[in-house]
């Protein structure tokens, strides 16, 4: 005869179990771009409030979360930070000529909106003063547009950049 059965085991009770308060903290962070106290983060993390201050402490002193003056202290990830990463691994996943074809297609699609807006950028788009756009299916598809150009301009800075530090990680290999 076995024993009893283990009663089954919910998503969220493995990832608190299997995962450090740290790396739970880590994930509740990573996962709101709202500035929240330790208590908050306590609750979403499933663990003490000092075990969350602590975590959240460690990830200020790391550069990837920021904390405010106020009272209770508020801590909220960096967007900063996570704009490098993404730049270290473009650099670290493509080499440079992908980088570059990729950066290419990306100005040629800024270029062909700007054109058909005929303005230089997203913001210069003036929805509601268009007549054209009165229709739901018209202005539905422009604030796509829009979109997708605010989105290839964030790509655009973010390429150029990876772009560069590729480039440099090229020179710094050449004169090692």
């Amino acid at each position: 005869m076995t024993d009893a059965a283990e009663p089954p085991r919910s998503a969220a009770t493995d990832w608190s179990n299997d995962r450090t308060t740290f790396q739970r903290v880590y994930d509740m962070l990573v996962g709101t771009t709202d500035s929240a106290a330790a208590q908050q983060f306590a609750e979403w993390a499933d663990c003490s409030e000092n075990g969350a201050r602590q975590a959240l402490e460690q990830l200020v002193e790391m550069g990837i979360a920021t904390r405010t003056d106020t009272r209770p202290a508020t801590y909220r990830r960096n967007p900063s930070y996570f704009r490098w990463k993404r730049i270290e691994r473009l650099a670290d996943d493509h080499d440079v000529s992908e980088l570059r074809a990729r950066l290419e297609e990306l100005l040629e699609d800024d270029q062909e909106l700007q054109e058909k807006y005929g303005v230089p950028e997203p913001d210069a788009v003036a929805v509601d003063d268009d007549a054209d756009a009165t229709d739901h299916e018209t202005l539905h598809e422009r604030w796509g547009d829009l979109s997708e150009w605010r989105t290839i301009r964030r790509d655009i800075t973010l390429l150029q950049r990876a772009v560069q530090r590729a480039e440099s990680r090229n020179g710094e290999q050449a004169r090692a």
